[in-house]
């Protein structure tokens, strides 16, 4: 199955409600879509958000890096070459890991199909369901509890609650959700780096004083304050959750070695893709560390593929995988069926997508 051409298009899916973080506010999924076709007739797809805020990706660069660097190197390669594949396309420049990561995904795809399996068996797993949380957005407390009042009535019993911009009016945010939700709904809160050190551990500890039984705290403050993330660590009960702070294998060492988190959030569009991920899970494995698999504003190719990869992991213990409930419609055909806070996976082979429906070529 040999790589003859790499076409790039453009999705895009409004969202149910915005989607709103200490960081941006976003009405709509604009992705780049990658589709890699071979001499055999099959296609590979892959997806990349352009999250500037938290990667750096444009738009702009991510179409760049796919047509002028990424897919010259790997055009005419045979897919069952998969490590020489992989080294191309990291090697052919720096950086750019949303653009290596829909790349990668639609390799992994292919190489799924090729073996005429689901990618989750390829990579060694046999859990075919995985259960998600759910965004709440960062808005006004009453708005708040009402967004997670309908999560669980539709069924989710996980919560992630965007905090960050308000200081300690987000102790009341959360305590108001966990007052109207009730005990048997776990919570997760992400400051998206919203807080300063001090304050992160003031505001922690004063949930734990509440008893509000939070599951954890992903990224309270700006993820190149690595001290900070170590102080919060160190000052609190609740687990600290590392997610912008963790890029790569080597951020992944230090955090675990040097206790800068208690978790490890793994995203493709951090780490350039699945075979970059394998890695870090091999690492948090080896410290007895567990991981969550989490997602951008991505839809279901990308968040698909993260699913595969949970599913074939154990050391993934939690998903953030709710992008496509954020979308308000589906533009793919195949791939995992999501039910709610339930992902099942697809024994198609790959991982699972056959089409796109709407998609602009560019």
């Amino acid at each position: 199955m040999i790589i003859r051409d790499i076409k790039i298009g453009e999705v895009r899916i409004p969202l149910v409600t915005p989607f709103k973080t200490a960081l941006r506010t976003v009405e709509a999924v604009e992705n780049i879509v990658i589709m890699i076709e071979t001499d055999s007739g099959e296609t590979g797809f892959g997806e990349a958000p352009p999250t500037a805020v938290i990667t750096g990706d444009t738009k702009g660069s991510i179409i760049t890096a796919v047509r002028d660097f990424i897919a010259p190197s790997i055009k005419g390669m045979d897919i069952e070459n998969l490590d020489g594949i992989m080294r191309k396309i990291h090697s052919c420049m720096l950086k750019n890991t949303s653009a290596k990561a829909a790349v990668d995904m639609a390799v992994y795809d292919l190489y799924a199909k090729n073996l005429k399996k689901p990618l989750y068996k390829i990579l060694g797993g046999n859990r075919n369901t995985i259960e998600t949380d759910l965004t709440i957005s960062v808005n006004p407390i009453d708005e708040m509890v009402a967004d997670s009042l309908q999560a669980v009535s539709h069924g989710f019993h996980i919560l992630k609650v965007k905090v960050g911009k308000e200081g300690l009016r987000d102790i009341e945010r959360i305590e108001a959700i966990r007052n109207a939700v009730g005990r048997d709904i776990i919570i997760r809160v992400d400051a998206n780096q919203g807080w300063q050190p001090k304050e992160a551990v003031r505001i922690i500890r004063a949930m734990e004083d509440k008893d509000l039984d939070i599951d954890l705290v992903e990224q309270p403050v700006a993820a190149h304050d690595f001290h900070g993330m170590q102080y919060v660590t160190a000052n609190v009960g609740t687990h600290i959750l590392a997610d912008e702070s963790v890029f790569s294998v080597e951020d992944a060492i230090k955090i675990i070695t040097e206790h800068g988190a208690d978790l490890i959030n793994i995203k493709l569009m951090k780490t350039g893709g699945i075979h970059e991920a394998l890695k870090i899970c091999a690492v948090a494995d080896t410290y007895h560390v567990e991981c969550m698999i989490g997602c951008m504003l991505e839809s279901k190719i990308a968040v698909s593929a993260a699913a595969h990869l949970a599913a074939a992991r154990g050391v993934i213990t939690r998903a953030d995988l709710d992008g496509p409930s954020l979308c308000l419609t589906d533009p793919y055909i195949g791939g995992p069926s999501y039910q709610g806070p339930c992902i099942l996976m697809n024994e198609d082979y790959g991982i699972g997508i056959k089409e796109i429906k709407e998609c602009i070529l560019l």
